[in-house]
């Protein structure tokens, strides 16, 4: 071992390890506005963007003007110093907690740090102003940006956002001067319905748009884009046959208009909503069948796309009149006629058919007859005939009558 140190190359290692590590002790966290004393008894160490604590009642205050940050210098034994600087387990804090509101100017504090070090904070107080905590809630609107960059013909239909309402928690003076919240969505070249994720922003009464964070700060806004339009009636076709007894009133389609939408060159050639078709077959009272409204070759969409059909029916009513006089026509003058039977020559009449009709006939509208033409003397049975509305069966007591025809010279 004393050969060792005897060696000249071992003094050498040996002094330019130890100036080594003095260099490093004289350097190690050296910072921006550092400065040193050479011989390191003495060390100062400027510390930057330092955090700032604030203690108040956060749950009824909100307070401004505290600096976020702020420049430590320490000063005082470097011992101290470096581990301080290193490990920075101090805090630099403002003591709100008994002071009302109101603006005020408070020292920065500081604590956890060795009373034999120097300190000094820059800035060293601040202006701060204590006010009222407030939350409200505001309804999201939606402005639309760059809208007439859609292409032509196409608009835009009622927005929904979600959520509808973003809460604003702040100082009661600035949530006072809140006007209204929006979402702006960008319509550039929109062709169909969109989804955006749109930031909050929060507006004055002069529309200035106001530093504060909402919660949510952002939403989803749906807003529905509709292609050119046209309306035009809708077309109602039936098939099939009402049962007897039942006849048809009134096919009113609900809604009778629609409005169709794709583009111009196909809706100039729509005039009508076709295609719509309500079997009857089955059909004895009234009824209402909803159905899809039919899409047209190259449209886009009907709306609304289901159609209600209100069928209106009437069912056959019955009118009855006794003693109705059967009228002998084709009689020459030289001739008489008298009933043989029925007696008299009247007849019970039946009649069924649709209520507006039948109802509105009266006993002097039916007209029975019997036709003799080229009828010799003598009795004959011939048909009773009579007068009637298509839509009107008639049920008589009798359907033929017995006549006796005779010659009114011979009679005499």
């Amino acid at each position: 071992m004393d050969k060792l140190m005897d060696h000249p190359w071992f003094i050498r290692v040996v002094s330019l390890l130890l100036a080594i590590m003095l260099y490093m002790s004289a350097n190690v966290g050296a910072k921006t506005g550092e400065t040193r004393n050479t011989f390191g008894q003495e060390d100062t160490e400027t510390l930057i963007d330092i955090p700032v604590v604030a203690y108040y009642d956060e749950d009824n205050l909100v307070v401004s003007g505290v600096p976020k940050y702020v420049n430590v210098t320490l000063q005082g034994p470097a011992s101290i110093v470096k581990p301080t600087a290193l490990q920075r387990n101090f805090e630099v804090y403002v003591d709100l907690t008994e002071l009302p509101l109101g603006t005020y100017t408070v020292p920065i504090k500081y604590r956890d740090i060795s009373d034999k070090l120097k300190v000094t904070i820059q800035p060293s107080s601040a202006k701060v102003t204590i006010r009222e905590k407030v939350s409200k809630r505001f309804p999201v609107g939606v402005e639309f940006f760059n809208r007439n960059k859609m292409p032509d013909g196409y608009s835009v239909g009622e927005p929904t956002v979600k959520p509808d309402a973003v809460t604003i928690t702040g100082a009661k003076e600035l949530i006072d001067e809140i006007a209204f919240v929006k979402a702006i969505v960008d319509l550039d070249g929109a062709t169909e319905t969109l989804t955006r994720e749109a930031r909050v922003r929060v507006y004055d009464r002069r529309g200035n748009e106001l530093d504060i964070e909402p919660e949510p700060s952002s939403v989803e806004v749906t807003v529905p884009v509709k292609s050119p339009s046209k309306t035009v009636p809708v077309q109602v076709r039936t098939t099939g046959e009402l049962p007897d007894g039942v006849h048809l009133v009134s096919i009113t389609p609900e809604p009778d208009r629609v409005t169709i939408y794709g583009p111009k060159e196909v809706l100039n050639h729509i005039d009508k909503l076709e295609g719509l078709t309500v079997d009857l077959d089955d059909i004895t009272d009234d009824a209402t069948v909803e159905l899809d409204a039919p899409l047209p070759d190259g449209a886009k969409n009907v709306d609304p796309d289901k159609i209600k059909v209100h069928i209106d029916v009437e069912k056959d009513v019955t009118q009855t009149w006794k003693d109705v006089p059967i009228a002998v026509v084709g009689l020459p003058d030289s001739y008489k006629a008298e009933f043989v039977k029925p007696l008299e020559g009247k007849i019970t009449v039946r009649l069924v058919g649709p209520p507006d009709i039948v109802r509105g006939l009266t006993k002097d509208d039916i007209r029975l007859y019997v036709d003799v033409r080229g009828l010799d003397t003598g009795e004959h049975q011939v048909p009773i005939q009579w007068n009637h509305p298509e839509q009107v069966q008639w049920q008589p007591s009798a359907e033929t009558a017995m006549v006796h025809i005779s010659d009114k010279a011979t009679a005499q």
